[in-house]
């Protein structure tokens, strides 16, 4: 009642005027009639400034609203204005379009709506499952217990981290639980520069600093120079501090490239060091047959983190950690309270006590699905398309004197920039730092730039097993168009 004795309205009561089987039904003809336009449609748009403010300026309701009008806001407020990434066109960052078995299943997980913490229901087991699999597809060895799902990569990593840490404070004869890192020597991890943000900020939230993650040298195509790791490890143990990770890569983020994981490995087998593999892209490309010797060693990691919600498509979010010893894990993070106390747990316990969230989404239904409705050579065939139509981009950009290829392509990611004749060096920088915004605000593709060893580079993301060859035909032709009319533009105002 409200207020004043007053029966709010009809709308705002339980099951009055709220249809949720008919409001369901047309959500899902939303969703699909979205799907099926996505091709046809610019990849994306900036929002008129009065949509925008209209969203930023929302106010709270007093009354609620019947999903039906709820559903045609979305319609006519959200959906026209897209990130842009499940274009077949989109080629920025490393963000995918969802696979629609994952679409339905989140769908599906949402009703259920438990905290996959830990008891004895199918969330729980299922979790179990997918993390094997995922284990499995990229060849990582899984004890039991030896994984679970996180937000992305971002959290996987600190949990990675953390157990890393842990390990190397017992080792040193500190309890790092109890005690903190205080008066404890310097725990030192080595990164290379093409490392992503992520591990600097777990090394900064795990209070281990920034300044103890050393940057050792890469090669000319972005690869780690073990010399270099070597070198380092030993000026850091004469110096008194305490090497104890190493971080490498499976796809940087920048050119995709793949770090030397054997030497790696035999390296950090002899130091002791922690060995860590990033691969929230390109851990999958050992999938493809083409590009899988790149990926030799990486099994030998003791943790791997990485993104289902990147190339296998799993609809965001969706991270894992793996890590080859589970008590390591389950060591650095366990902690049961009373009022958790379950025997329905089994030997395993929750996966609270495997990482930092005590409530935790049902992700892995989306996972499963999306795995599940390619299978295994399903995966492999998406992403090895993938990978085949960047090496043919590479091609392209290698025969087209207007383009340059700034890496080798390893992965599905393709690092170049727009070299048109008559332009010194600063103002190629120049161009190609212009390039990504204008490419943008076209609408025909999207990419976006980055720089690389000091130059202004494009760089096309390819993960989108509906891409194809007539949309790299437009990702060039348009890179020239656009950087010709940048060209026009400053001739004109000089």
């Amino acid at each position: 009642m409200g207020a004043a004795g007053q029966r709010p309205p009809a709308h705002t009561m339980p099951g009055v005027n709220d249809d949720f089987r008919g409001a369901a039904r047309a959500a899902a003809d939303l969703v699909a009639d979205y799907l099926d336009a996505l091709p046809d449609r610019p990849v994306w748009q900036p929002m008129d400034p009065a949509e925008r403010a209209a969203l930023l300026d929302l106010p709270l309701p007093e009354h609620g609203a019947p999903l039906a009008e709820l559903l045609a806001d979305v319609e006519r407020r959200i959906m026209p204005h897209p990130m842009g990434n499940g274009n077949p066109r989109f080629f920025g960052w490393v963000n995918s379009a969802p696979q629609p078995a994952g679409v339905l299943a989140t769908l599906a997980a949402s009703a259920m709506n438990p905290s996959s913490a830990g008891g004895d229901h199918a969330d729980v087991h299922l979790e179990r499952a997918v993390v094997r699999w995922i284990a499995e597809l990229v060849g990582f060895p899984h004890p039991a217990g030896g994984g679970l799902l996180t937000s992305g990569t971002s959290m996987a990593t600190i949990v990675c981290l953390a157990a890393a840490r842990n390990r190397a404070a017992r080792r040193a004869g500190w309890d790092v639980r109890e005690d903190g890192l205080a008066g404890m020597p310097p725990l030192v991890g080595y990164v290379t520069g093409e490392a992503h943000s992520c591990v600097r900020k777990a090394a900064e939230l795990l209070g281990l600093g920034s300044r103890n993650l050393r940057t050792v040298a890469s090669d000319a195509d972005g690869h780690l120079v073990l010399d270099a790791l070597a070198a380092a490890v030993a000026e850091d143990r004469a110096a008194g501090r305490l090497p104890f990770l190493v971080v490498a890569s499976a796809g940087t983020v920048g050119t995709g490239a793949v770090d030397p994981f054997e030497p790696v490995a035999d390296l950090a087998e002899r130091e002791g060091l922690w060995f860590h593999v990033d691969g929230a892209y390109g851990a999958f490309g050992v999938l493809d047959e083409a590009i899988a010797h790149r990926y030799a060693g990486m099994d030998r990691a003791d943790s791997l983190a990485l993104d289902p919600h990147k190339w296998l498509g799993v609809p965001v979010d969706c991270g894992c950690a793996l890590v080859r010893d589970a008590d390591e894990l389950r060591g650095t993070f366990s902690l049961v309270p009373s009022y958790l106390r379950d025997d329905a747990a089994g030997d395993l316990g929750w996966f609270s006590e495997y990482g930092t969230e005590q409530t935790r989404p049902f992700r892995s239904l989306k996972v499963w699905a999306s795995i599940a409705h390619r299978g295994r050579s399903g995966v492999a065939r998406d992403i090895a398309h993938c990978t085949a139509q960047a090496r043919q981009l590479g091609e392209w950009i290698e025969r087209d004197a207007e383009l340059e290829l700034v890496a080798p392509v390893e992965t599905s990611i393709v690092a170049f920039r727009h070299r048109p004749a008559g332009l010194d060096e600063a103002g190629l920088q120049q161009l190609n730092s212009l390039l990504p915004v204008a490419l943008q605000r076209r609408g025909r593709v999207f990419v976006t730039g980055a720089v690389y060893r000091g130059r202004e580079m494009l760089r096309a993301c390819l993960l989108n097993s509906a891409t194809t060859e007539a949309d790299l035909r437009l990702l060039l032709d348009e890179v020239k168009s656009a950087g010709a009319e940048l060209l026009d533009r400053c001739r004109t105002s000089n």
